[in-house]
């Protein structure tokens, strides 16, 4: 069978210094507009770095409904682009748009800096870390490190790749194989198993079909550029320990994974799954799960 998937290199490459100094900023509500919100709100790391809502929370209590379905950070520096738009192409550029943006930290860097600069054990990391110490710029640098040595290179798939003939549960691998058979690795395939391609959610018809309303995140790529070639068009999410991270999708509207492997049959597809087969798929997904990454500190 061709190989289309890779499995994680078991060796990330990180300055260990940045990463744990970002991993303190991931948890510090200084980087927030009212000392409120850190970025482990929305990443719990014990929710596999997702928060297990169908939207993100937002500090502007009407917009939570116009919020997309939190994504994992477990291998975010494996995918081509960052945001469900892939409207960040670095993850220094996704953590500053966080911060700033006001229906989610709602921060203002000279406020932020104020209060950080206050606290002179930062500062000296800063300084360690840092030619030029503490800097809006330095701060999303060191969220971004911490952020890219979030790896999971061990999964029971990785360990089949890499020559184990018995990592795989019979069940799984009958999954490993129709999931080629049913072409979803046209989208889902690489080292992230996804996370490297834009794709129109819906080929098949609509899986907005007999919705009320539709909010601007539901349009995709669409919201941000104004063509039509972009509605609907979102990245398309890496399947990398997507057992521990439902609810799925842009908007968090399938609770299962059987829930997701039937929408995206039907409307990526074009095909109805059979029982034999969802239990199959189901197994590989869950084949994907990894240990979770140990924090640098």
């Amino acid at each position: 069978m061709p190989r289309a998937i890779a499995p994680i290199p078991l060796r990330t490459h990180v300055d260990r210094t940045r990463a744990a100094l970002g991993r303190r900023l991931f948890f510090d509500t200084r980087l927030s507009g009212d000392g409120s919100i850190f970025c482990a709100r929305c990443h719990d790391p014990t929710h596999a770095y997702t928060d297990g809502r169908r939207r993100s929370l937002s500090l502007v209590p009407e917009a939570s409904a116009r919020q997309f379905n939190v994504p994992t950070l477990l291998n975010v520096s494996l995918n081509f682009a960052f945001g469900w738009r892939a409207e960040h192409e670095t993850l220094e550029a996704q953590a500053r748009s966080v911060i700033e943006n006001p229906e989610h930290m709602g921060a203002d860097w000279p406020g932020a800096l104020h209060r950080l600069r206050a606290d002179p054990a930062l500062v000296a990391e800063f300084e360690s870390a840092f030619a030029d110490g503490l800097t809006a710029t330095n701060v999303t640098r060191a969220i971004a490190e911490f952020e890219r040595s979030l790896i999971t290179p061990n999964a029971a798939l990785d360990r089949y790749l890499r020559g184990d003939r018995n990592a795989l549960s019979e069940e799984a691998l009958c999954g490993y194989r129709t999931f080629h058979r049913y072409g979803c690795v046209s989208c889902h395939q690489g080292v992230n198993v996804g996370g490297n391609l834009l794709a129109r959610f819906g080929i098949f018809g609509s899986p907005y079909e007999g919705r009320e309303t539709l909010v601007p995140t539901d349009l995709g790529r669409y919201s941000l550029t104004g063509r039509e070639n972009d509605r609907r068009v979102f990245r398309v999410p890496s399947l990398r320990n997507v057992a521990l991270t439902a609810p799925y999708f842009h908007d968090g509207s399938a609770r299962t994974l059987e829930d997701a492997v039937r929408i995206v049959a039907r409307y990526q597809l074009g095909r109805e799954v059979p029982e034999k087969d969802m239990d199959c798929l189901v197994a590989f997904l869950h084949s994907l799960t990894a240990p979770q990454p140990e924090s640098p500190r």
